[in-house]
């Protein structure tokens, strides 16, 4: 049996499934603007926060950045701390969280000059400083999860892990570090 193929039509498919699979490749759509957005939030970033240690606030690797971990610091230098399950409520680490985003996010506009530039969030990492017996973490790593989705829209979501760990620097509440697809 002889088997004939249409080429032309494999083309047109494979040139409709890549868009499919990355339909912003080319660039960020009108209308798409994180800064107006945050605005709207009213939410003003502050001065990253600069690491303290023998390290960087983000690595660009590709079209990727990988941001190092940071913590719910409020623009007067005073953190979030202390022990979910113990001294920190759930809605306590939620606001922790969403001020780690505010920070994550003011590194990511200096690294990037714009906003506009990021084209996906792809990964969060979020650790929660908690009693052994604190099962709740994802409900405080919501607070980063959602302002990304409110800043960002359907490019905001993201991948996941919300861990309880022992400590954290400082007795931080929380830290979450993060990767980010950018447009080159």
């Amino acid at each position: 049996m002889k088997m004939t193929f249409n080429y032309s039509v494999i083309f047109l498919l494979a040139g409709l499934l890549s868009g499919c699979a990355n339909p912003t490749s080319s660039g960020p759509e009108a209308g798409y603007d994180p800064e107006a957005r945050l605005k709207e939030l009213q939410i003003t970033l502050p001065d990253p926060p600069q690491p303290v240690a023998n390290y960087v606030n983000g690595v660009i690797a590709g079209n990727l950045i990988f941001l190092a971990g940071k913590g719910p610091k409020r623009a007067d230098g005073t953190e979030i701390t202390g022990k979910l399950g113990q001294d920190v409520s759930i809605e306590q680490g939620y606001e922790g969280a969403r001020l780690t985003a505010i920070n994550q996010l003011a590194v990511l506009k200096a690294m990037l000059g714009d906003l506009k530039r990021v084209k996906r969030i792809v990964k969060v990492l979020g650790l929660v400083n908690s009693d052994p017996a604190f099962i709740d973490q994802p409900k405080v790593i919501n607070g980063f999860s959602d302002l990304m989705v409110e800043v960002f829209g359907e490019r905001g979501k993201h991948a996941r892990a919300a861990i309880g760990v022992a400590t954290l620097p400082r007795g931080q509440a929380v830290e979450i570090e993060l990767v980010v697809e950018i447009f080159e």
